[in-house]
């Protein structure tokens, strides 16, 4: 058993978890993305594209999508800047010198040699064509008398070779170097079996046992490991295309060049037939490839035919990664991305980062936090608006407690505050218990009975409950400006943010209140905290307090028993009002109609007994004394808050409705 185990434990094997989601991978963060997304859907933007544009920015720990496009343009840079191309002509260069001064040294030295040989010699050296690929024509037929210049000159020949052999097969100038003649011919009867295959599978009378026959003889030429002749064909037009565009990179001089020392490889011409009869099956079976691309490779570092390929076909890659991640075509999706690729160019961090993005896409949209209107658009649900709302409401709770130190918003409810009095229980009380009080009546009574050694026991006469004082449920209209000037002054999202923490912290802490969200422009309409949220930036001139408090007075009277609470946003005097007939009348400056019936209005809402506060944004010296003399005939309050204060202002006025003297301190901390 012992022996097992240690054979167990030698052969086990750890590696990448590919058979779908990773179990052990961390939970995405939610949280953030939903409140970025809401953010962005407040400011107009669709939940679709507010989604991407997320995924795209990333998180506070997440890189997006942006980022890993950074790199891959920086890693094609790099590809492009720092290489060029003259890479075997520079290595044909220096084995040719290193073959001509190895043969003057040994012309010189060799005292046995006739004199007529060496000049001869001599003058055939020294009238070599200054073009490489000329000059080892030229010297096809030389007589070395030097071995080494012998056989530098054999390495050129095996160079070129091995050279046009690895841009069409990664990998084959290591696997020949010092290949015999018997390996030379191996890989001929390769490419003779290649082109067979490939014509065979043009005519489509090629087969599967034709294919696993060719791999089982031939396969250790190609690593990938193809498992049909489809996928055989794919690494091979992928690599050929890219030798192709590396090829359509050089100059007409390089490219002159390199074709004539090609035509030498291996001290033979049959290998580029062999080639030029691949490529042209290759471009026929695989016409999509790009075989007419280019690139500028300007750098210092020469790259040989084979590294040359590779890096092109690096290049291709990073080309393919970046549509990826730009995301812009139609039907887009992250699960297209090639994680693989990204890892080879990227290295796995990168890829570790866009397999956690299409999770966080996957579960964003498996979370139920935005769902498709009859339109096929996205939209925010229920849900996404409520943890939306908890997180505004969480940052107003931070901020008013910033500002007054003693604020905590989770306490507040509808069931009472406790008045400090506690009173023995009696059938159907729901207060809570008074803790102290309860153990020292039975710790009383127990002493009193003279049974001190039998422990303390709880009596239903011991119960004391704690009294509560009698909380009004509260009539609240919320009405916000959205004429055209708060969305030129930026304060259309603190305005819906504003909404939307009003609206969780009703909903969520004092439910039995009742809440209406009244959006006034041109004209007044009750929305809902969803409709408001996505309601987009509106350019209709015109503002029709009277229509809203026309709506939020009617909300006042359904709940007569109720506190009307009426609190205000806006940037401007009312420059519109609803006629008799239902029309609506504009007109600037303010018509003294509309000033008069909005006036009447309100006043309407102080003999309802609403609260009223004013939130005034900006500056204007007109708007401030005009709203400051509306807010005084209704004994009213003015706030003038920053954008980015507004939630706390207006929330803060709402709880102060609820605790009195809360409200009070709250408002003189505004200076009021």
């Amino acid at each position: 058993m012992a022996r097992q185990n240690r054979r167990l434990t030698r052969d086990t094997r750890y590696g990448r978890y590919t058979d779908g989601p990773d179990p052990l991978a961390a939970p995405v963060d939610l949280a953030e993305a939903l409140d970025a997304i809401g953010q962005d859907v407040m400011g107009g933007t669709s939940p679709e594209r507010a989604m991407r544009e997320f995924l795209r920015r990333g998180g506070r720990t997440q890189r997006g999508l942006d980022d890993l496009a950074r790199r891959v343009a920086e890693r094609r840079r790099e590809l492009t800047s720092r290489n060029n191309l003259d890479g075997t002509l520079q290595q044909v260069r220096e084995l040719l010198d290193q073959a001509l001064l190895a043969e003057r040294g040994e012309l010189a030295r060799n005292v046995d040699l006739d004199d007529g040989d060496r000049a001869l010699a001599e003058l055939q050296l020294d009238s070599l064509s200054p073009s490489p690929a000329a000059a080892v024509q030229e010297l096809g037929d030389y007589d070395w008398t030097s071995p080494t210049a012998r056989q530098k000159y054999d390495e050129i020949k095996d160079l070129l070779g091995r050279e046009v052999l690895d841009q069409r097969f990664a990998g084959m100038k290591q696997a020949l170097e010092g290949a015999t003649d018997q390996d030379r011919a191996a890989v001929s009867a390769m490419m003779q079996d290649l082109n067979q295959l490939l014509e065979d599978h043009r005519a489509g009378t090629d087969s599967q046992e034709q294919f696993d026959e060719f791999m089982a003889k031939h396969g250790e030429h190609f690593p990938s490991d193809p498992a049909n002749v489809d996928e055989l064909l794919d690494d091979l037009a992928a690599r050929a295309a890219a030798a192709q565009r590396m090829r359509n990179s050089m100059t007409q001089e390089q490219r002159d060049e390199l074709d004539a020392l090609a035509q030498q490889a291996f001290g033979s011409p049959d290998l580029m037939g062999q080639l030029s009869q691949l490529d042209g099956n290759l471009r026929a079976l695989r016409p999509g490839e790009d075989w007419g691309g280019s690139e500028r490779m300007d750098g210092e570092q020469g790259l040989g035919l084979g590294d040359g390929t590779g890096v092109f076909q690096d290049i291709a890659d990073l080309d393919a990664l970046a549509d990826q991640l730009a995301q812009s075509g139609p039907g887009s999706e992250l699960d297209d991305l090639d994680l693989d690729a990204l890892s080879r160019q990227l290295g796995d961090e990168a890829a570790v980062d866009a397999k956690t993005l299409q999770r966080l896409e996957q579960a964003l949209r498996n979370s139920g936090a935005m769902r498709r209107g009859a339109d096929g658009q996205l939209r925010l649900t229920p849900k996404a608006m409520r943890q939306l709302g908890k997180s505004l409401l969480k940052d107003v709770a931070q901020r008013m407690s910033g500002r007054q130190g003693a604020r905590d918003l989770r306490r507040s409810g509808a069931a009472g505050e406790p008045s400090g009095a506690s009173r023995q229980w009696a059938f159907g009380d729901t207060e809570p218990w008074d803790i102290p009080r309860t153990i020292t009546n039975a710790v009383v009574r127990t002493a009193a009975s003279g049974r001190q050694g039998a422990g303390v026991r709880l009596s239903i006469e011991d119960v004391e409950v704690q009294e509560t004082e009698a909380r009004t449920q509260a009539c609240v209209a919320l009405l916000v400006d959205t004429s055209f000037s708060m969305a030129m002054e930026d304060r259309w999202v603190p305005m819906k943010r504003t909404a939307l923490a009003l609206h969780t912290l009703v909903s969520t802490r004092f439910r039995g209140d009742d809440l209406q969200l009244i959006a006034f422009g041109r004209e007044a309409e009750v929305m809902d905290v969803e409709q408001l949220v996505g309601l987009d930036a509106m350019w209709d001139k015109g503002t029709n307090l009277h229509h809203a408090l026309l709506l939020a007075n009617r909300h006042f009277r359904k709940h007569p028993t109720a506190q009307p609470v009426l609190l205000i946003v806006t940037d401007g005097e009312p420059t519109s009002h609803l006629e008799p007939n239902g029309q609506v009348w504009f007109d600037y400056p303010p018509d003294p109609v509309t000033i008069a019936l909005t006036v009447r209005e309100l006043e309407n809402a102080g003999r309802l007994g609403a609260q009223t506060t004013f939130f005034r944004l900006g500056e204007d010296p007109g708007l401030a004394r005009f709203i400051d003399a509306m807010a005084k005939r209704v004994d009213g309050s003015v706030v003038a808050p920053e954008n980015d204060d507004l939630g706390v202002a207006v929330v803060g006025s709402y709880l102060g409705s609820r605790r009195g003297a809360g409200g009070a301190l709250f408002r003189n901390d505004w200076g009021l």
